[in-house]
């Protein structure tokens, strides 16, 4: 597989304004503003610029595409939940980190938990090894080797059935929400 995926295009903007009244209020505009002759003269000249601006993107910034190439091998998709899943994981780890907002119908605590659920089950998926977490061998001495149940010489000495259905369950849990929320991905 080999994925290379470019930027966004972007587009020109005018800021005038903006980094006036920031610079003015700190950061920190009023919520009811009396603006006055010198805000609007700025506004005045930032729409100005910002039209020139908008023919400049219309020409030119507006035709360009997102660059978006995409190799898939026939060994890719052989357990593809394996092939997305060291893929899919950093960019959910960094999706939280810098989140700026959540679902309109959630809270920023729920959408937080949910996030925790889809990276702790991307996580597992990463984890070849998570279901050993759930049972123990051991080598069997020579007065055992004839035992049917045996695997390769070796014994179960350990096995927690309900724990490692439970651990799955979350898993899969993990995976419905990355499914039902997979619109919402994004910054």
């Amino acid at each position: 597989m080999k994925v290379k995926i470019g930027k966004f295009p972007t587009r020109l903007m005018c800021n005038i304004h903006s980094n006036f009244m920031n610079k003015k209020y700190e950061y920190n505009w009023p919520d009811e503003m009396l603006w006055d002759h010198e805000d609007f003269v700025i506004q005045a000249i930032n729409d100005g610029i910002q039209n020139v601006y908008d023919m400049f993107n219309w020409i030119w910034f507006d035709r360009r595409k997102q660059k978006v190439s995409i190799r898939i091998d026939k060994h890719d998709t052989w357990s593809m939940d394996h092939t997305l899943a060291p893929i899919i994981l950093p960019m959910l780890k960094q999706l939280k980190e810098t989140n700026h907002g959540y679902p309109a119908l959630l809270g920023e605590k729920e959408w937080d938990d949910i996030m925790d659920e889809m990276i702790w089950a991307f996580e597992q998926k990463c984890r070849d090894d998570w279901e050993g977490d759930y049972y123990e061998y051991r080598e069997m001495g020579p007065e055992e080797s004839k035992d049917p149940d045996s695997l390769f010489g070796l014994k179960l000495v350990w096995e927690d059935r309900e724990g490692q259905a439970a651990h799955q369950e979350r898993m899969t849990n993990g995976f419905k929400l990355f499914g039902e929320y997979y619109e919402n991905l994004w910054d």
